[in-house]
């Protein structure tokens, strides 16, 4: 039997009523706000995530699911390699240098900050008025060790707030307002015990000097970290932070913090965002060991975490990152976005709260040869009267057509026979009282009209 591969999964009923629920309030709260939806392609240039993410990140270097197209050629260079190898290499096709330069290397999104703020350059966004407010809901790419609510296919559902510094998009305004506006949509979703940690993680001017500081403190105790830490301790030492071995953590206690190293200008950004969210009774934790896994993240830094989901307690996070449109050959366009993890955040979902599958409001049991076409005709009748219609088939005996129908939650069955066909008048059983009475077409719809 061929089944789904590691760590992938298929979305069944009736969880999937959850994931509708959560995916609607997202865009009821995003419509709130003046958020409009982008899509963007589920694979791009492999140079966008390596100049974009950047290329130290455990992301691009181990986790990105990447081929060269065409493929056949790829095919073509391994065996004319195996060919040589085994020195048959004058008696093959060897593949040349300028087929080699056609190729273009691909990837599967691992995340889609990168793909936003590329369609954002492409399509020429900032020429319209005010910051872009987008919002992305779909599937990513990482090739990651499964685990609970992590998966190789993921979905996420993301937004970002970007545009030129002349439309406000450096304000911290905008961070408070993205914060505020997932404070209300956690609240929607009936998630409570929720923790926003909250960090500034500085910019170009200040980052280098706390890199530097943090590079010295780790010299003489790298050594006793991780593999992980040691590799990021010169590369990219900002990560080391972000190391989740119980034996690093009292190293990782003791060394510098980013909040000593922040100049003016990122001291008074952050102050800024508190001080709003203050204003609107959002409640925080400042956390300054808090960093983002990728390279473009600037200034403010932020998770929204759940006891709920364990060990592994992250709904969603984001950050600024004013300095991605540049490093992926934009305009300069300050921006500030987040991720949630849907997987996650459906786990986190109080059962109370997300709606049920709605069960069919009838099972129309035809009686008799010739009654399915009938009977389809009364379904797209009630089916525009926003009723969930159940077909039954004309070869079924009416006994399994209402087992049927008591086993599917129907609330109704009606039963259509010929004669009923004809005179317009049938008969509606309610499955949970027993009852039965005879209705007209022209009030069945309102019949059937759940209370």
């Amino acid at each position: 039997m061929i089944k789904a591969i590691r760590g992938t999964r298929d979305l069944l009923p009736p969880e999937t009523a959850t994931w509708n629920y959560v995916e609607a309030a997202c865009r009821d709260v995003f419509r709130a706000y003046n958020f409009q939806e982008i899509r963007t392609p589920i694979f791009e240039a492999t140079e966008l995530f390596a100049r974009g993410v950047g290329e130290e990140t455990d992301i691009v270097s181990k986790e990105m699911y990447t081929w060269m197209d065409p493929p056949q050629l790829y095919n073509e260079l391994l065996a004319s390699y195996r060919a040589w190898k085994e020195g048959k290499g004058a008696g093959q096709k060897m593949v040349s240098l300028e087929t080699l330069a056609g190729q273009q290397s691909l990837t599967l999104r691992p995340e889609n900050t990168a793909g936003v703020v590329r369609a954002y350059i492409e399509h020429k966004m900032w020429e319209r008025p005010g910051v872009t407010k987008l919002f992305y809901i779909g599937p990513q790419f990482r090739r990651e060790r499964p685990q609970k609510g992590r998966y190789r296919q993921f979905y996420q559902i993301g937004a970002e707030v970007i545009g030129p510094t002349t439309a406000g998009s450096e304000s911290p305004a905008r961070d408070a307002e993205v914060l505020e506006m997932l404070a209300t949509l956690l609240d929607r979703l009936g998630i409570q015990n929720w923790t926003l940690q909250l960090n500034s993680v500085g910019c170009s001017e200040d980052r280098p000097i706390y890199l530097q500081a943090l590079r010295d403190a780790l010299k003489p105790v790298v050594g006793q970290m991780c593999y992980d830490c040691q590799r990021r301790a010169e590369a990219n030492p900002l990560r080391v932070l972000d190391c989740k071995v119980p034996e690093d953590q009292p190293i990782i206690e003791k060394l510098p913090r980013i909040s000593q190293y922040l100049n003016e200008s990122c001291r008074q950004h952050f102050e800024e965002v508190k001080s709003i969210l203050d204003s609107c009774g959002v409640p925080y934790v400042l956390n300054d060991r808090l960093v983002r896994g990728l390279d473009y993240y600037t200034r403010t830094a932020f998770e929204f975490t759940h006891g709920a989901l364990g060990a592994q307690n992250a709904i969603l996070g984001g950050g600024r990152y004013d300095g991605l449109s540049e490093a992926i050959g934009g305009p300069k366009a300050p921006g500030i976005g987040f991720a949630i993890g849907e997987d996650r955040l459906a786990m986190s979902i109080p059962e109370s709260a997300a709606s049920a599958p709605r069960q069919p409001d009838a099972y129309i049991a035809p009686m008799g040869l010739g009654m399915n076409k009938e009977a389809a005709h009364l379904a797209r009748e009630l089916r525009r009267n926003d009723l969930v219609i159940e077909l039954g088939d004309e070869s079924f005996r009416l006994k399994k057509s209402l087992e049927t129908a008591s086993k599917l939650g129907a609330r109704y069955a009606i039963i259509l026979g010929e004669n009923e066909a004809k005179s317009g008048q049938f008969a509606v059983k309610d499955l949970a009282k027993g009852e039965q009475v005879t209705v007209g077409r022209e009030q069945l719809a309102a019949t059937l009209k759940p209370a």
